[in-house]
């Protein structure tokens, strides 16, 4: 009858935890040793284990972190930053996230801060370009402009010529 009460048993959050943080990294306890030590069946220790990695035995249960806003993953990032690899990953355990996507958002972070950088530095190259080329366009538009004005002062001096001259050999 103890036997049958011990099977049946109810165990607490805090109990459920404490044999999960022994199953999942860093330390990844064997399931059928823990069931050893314990008595606990294999079977439950499994279950509880598959549903720790899914993210239903989280503080926010059931929430997967691709539903996550880039803000989330953001302050997720500054939070665990400065974590060594024991602590990220029950910061991870806690929060219902997994190190591999703790570990993408930081490089995504990283990699968007490169590319801000690069992207400033094609501009502005871009940008140097761009005036080079006005201020050869500007250099272009005084000659035609000068050329323009000393066709147009032919043309009239051209034209009082003609009147003058003109006038002339009418007599």
């Amino acid at each position: 009858m103890t036997d049958n009460r011990r099977n049946n048993r109810k165990y607490t959050k805090e109990e459920k935890e404490k044999f999960l943080s022994r199953m999942l990294p860093p330390e990844n306890y064997s399931i059928s040793r823990l069931s050893q030590e314990t008595g606990i069946s294999k079977s439950t220790l499994s279950t509880w284990k598959t549903k720790a990695i899914s993210g239903t035995v989280s503080k926010k249960q059931g929430r997967p972190s691709k539903g996550l806003s880039p803000k989330e993953k953001f302050l997720a990032v500054m939070e665990s930053y400065t974590m060594p690899e024991i602590e990220l990953s029950k910061y991870c355990r806690e929060n219902g996230y997994y190190v591999e996507d703790i570990k993408t958002w930081r490089a995504s972070c990283l990699a968007a801060n490169e590319l801000q950088k690069e992207d400033s530095k094609e501009l502005r190259e871009e940008l140097n370009k761009e005036k080079k080329k006005a201020k050869i366009l500007e250099k272009e538009i005084r000659i035609k402009d000068k050329a323009l004005a000393e066709t147009t002062a032919l043309l009239v001096l051209k034209k009082k010529l003609n009147l003058i001259l003109g006038d002339l050999e009418e007599d």
